[in-house]
């Protein structure tokens, strides 16, 4: 297979910045696959898992909004937060859930209720691209 550039960059740093095969992502219409020659496209990200694969490389991540350039140069992933999966600890993230789901119980008021939810609704995704 022929190799391309691929960067993922988060608002905190460079996730990933080299040569792969292939790059499967989770766009806001499906998951599509990019591979060398791709033409060149934009897409919003769901969040989901990014798969990247390579001669000796195979990364799973997890995306949370940002959106997927293609261009003849290759592919930039520019998410709004990205985690690799193996960073993630399920038993952290369902203690996390828990904690989230008791703040959205105890919500005073509207603003806190909805950033409450917003938060449970986060972690859930990452409970989530755990279990994938």
């Amino acid at each position: 297979m022929a190799a391309f550039h691929f960067e993922l960059v988060s608002p905190e740093r460079l996730i990933f910045s080299g040569e792969v095969e292939q790059v499967v992502v989770p766009g806001s219409e499906g998951q599509f696959t990019v591979l060398s020659g791709h033409s060149p496209m934009m897409s919003m990200l769901r969040p989901g898992v990014v798969e990247v694969a390579g001669r000796d490389l195979s990364e799973r991540l997890f995306v949370r909004g940002g959106f997927a350039d293609i261009s003849p140069t290759g592919l930039t992933i520019l998410a709004e937060q990205a985690i690799p999966l193996a960073e993630l600890d399920a038993a952290q993230i369902e203690k996390q859930i828990r904690a989230a789901e008791e703040d959205l119980e105890d919500a005073q008021t509207d603003e806190t209720r909805q950033a409450a939810a917003m938060r449970l609704d986060q972690l859930r995704e990452l409970r989530s691209a755990l279990s994938i």
